[in-house]
């Protein structure tokens, strides 16, 4: 049976509640990026081309490159590209929708009506070649072919990285890093990812959180954590399999290509918590390219004592939802970390108060670029730790073009009028001093 150690190769978003503390600005480490050649910047939207819904969480990358970013809730995207790609195309992808590519060059540049359409792409199971469906054979498959389908050399990647912290629902903290990633071949258990802030601002409101501080450890080191092909041990071994059960809930179509869709679950005789969710695994690699899941909160107190690092006396913090994402992009034969997001709430309950708060932890990290060549590993003074806290590391927002030509997450309306909302404040509190 699994022990709780083995949760810490996923980063459960370790929490700190602190009374009457306040945050101190930090110093990021990086200088700013001094590129000479022309940018051009593309803004648009992806929608479902039958409902107009927007597909969140969208992949968009210009071919015969390794750029890319990610849509937003509000299915919005913004993207730099270098001038001399402006005659390449772009393609956007998302789960169990075909494939659009559209010239760059029809785009309107730093336009936001740039409304790019995809259209479902359902897959009738019998259309999959025949074979035994047994699901736990897919898994096994998946596993055992994980040394084929990723990457055996190091990579040196470019990525985005937010985290958010929400008081019921408004934002009272908010930061922000491209980060530069030591990522480690998939094949040597040895070698292991390394990351470090390039450049980074936030944005906190300590006068919202009703004497609470919470504090995220680790930032982008943990979320890299989701990478669950290479953090194997709690959901993607043949021995973590044994506290599983696994069911097919269908196929469906991405990047053009079907997938199983692998259901599992913890055995209900295995005591300790652990996880549940969806892997989306592709039927002829058997490459394991997406995955959803859910952290299992059924013990309240084990969940606690995973989640809750440090909390003031006479307040009693509950985790109520946790969910988990991460994908992978293909290119050449090989599936490479793209994108993954970790999402925590919490209810805070204080004895002598009327009405429960609700805090709300989110965390994603976006490649944006990767290169092998003159890849070297990060210096250990200059990696982040799985204990540090993000939001120390880095400066307050002030210059509204901070990001200059790296490739962010486009903020969600919300995210962008908190960032306003904070920016104001800090330079309110600026004048006042």
């Amino acid at each position: 049976m699994k022990t709780f150690r083995s949760l810490s190769f996923l980063p459960l978003i370790i929490i700190s509640l602190l009374a009457g503390q306040t945050l101190n600005a930090g110093v990021h480490p990086g200088n700013g990026k001094n590129d000479q050649q022309t940018v051009l910047t593309f803004r648009g939207k992806v929608v479902d081309g039958e409902t107009g819904t927007p597909l969140v969480f969208a992949s968009v990358t210009v071919k015969e490159t390794n750029v890319a970013t990610i849509t937003n809730i509000d299915g919005e995207f913004v993207i730099k590209i270098p001038e001399s790609d402006a005659s390449k195309n772009l393609e956007i992808t998302f789960l169990g929708y075909r494939n659009k590519i559209i010239s760059i060059s029809e785009l309107r540049e730093n336009g936001r009506k740039n409304t790019i359409s995809l259209s479902p792409a359902p897959i009738p199971i019998k259309e999959i070649i025949v074979r035994p469906l047994d699901p736990e054979e897919i898994v096994r498959n998946a596993i055992y072919r994980i040394s084929r389908n990723y990457p055996n050399e190091p990579n040196l990647m470019t990525a985005f990285y937010r985290e958010t912290i929400r008081k019921n629902k408004t934002y009272v903290s908010i930061g922000e890093a491209v980060v530069e990633i030591f990522k480690a071949p998939y094949s040597n258990d040895l070698r292991f990812d390394g990351a470090r802030i390039y450049k980074g601002r936030k944005g906190t409101d300590v006068s919202r959180m009703d004497t609470l501080l919470f504090k995220l450890q680790g930032g982008p080191v943990n979320t890299l954590q989701l990478d669950i092909v290479k953090n194997t041990e709690t959901v993607l071994t043949l021995e973590a399999m044994k506290n599983y059960d696994y069911s097919i809930a269908g196929v469906i179509e991405i990047d053009e290509k079907p997938h199983y869709i692998i259901q599992f679950m913890q055995k209900p005789y295995v005591e300790n918590p652990l996880f549940m969710g969806n892997f989306y695994i592709e039927a002829d690699s058997y490459a394991l390219t997406e995955a959803e899941f859910g952290f299992n909160l059924r013990n309240i107190e084990a969940a606690r004592s995973i989640f809750i690092k440090k909390k003031p006396l006479g307040v009693e913090v509950t985790p109520e939802v946790a969910t988990y994402r991460t994908r992978y992009r293909e290119q050449d034969g090989k599936w490479y970390f793209a994108y993954s997001r970790a999402e925590v709430k919490f209810k805070v309950n204080w004895k002598k108060k009327l009405f429960n708060t609700y805090y709300t932890t989110m965390s994603e990290i976006a490649i944006t670029d990767r290169t092998t060549e003159e890849v070297i590993k990060i210096a250990g003074k200059e990696k982040i730790r799985p204990s540090d806290v993000f939001s120390e590391q880095v400066e307050a927002f002030t210059d509204p073009e901070f990001w200059g030509d790296y490739n962010v997450i486009e903020p969600d309306q919300s995210i962008e009028a908190a960032i306003r909302r904070l920016s104001r404040k800090l330079r309110f509190s600026d004048r006042k001093d």
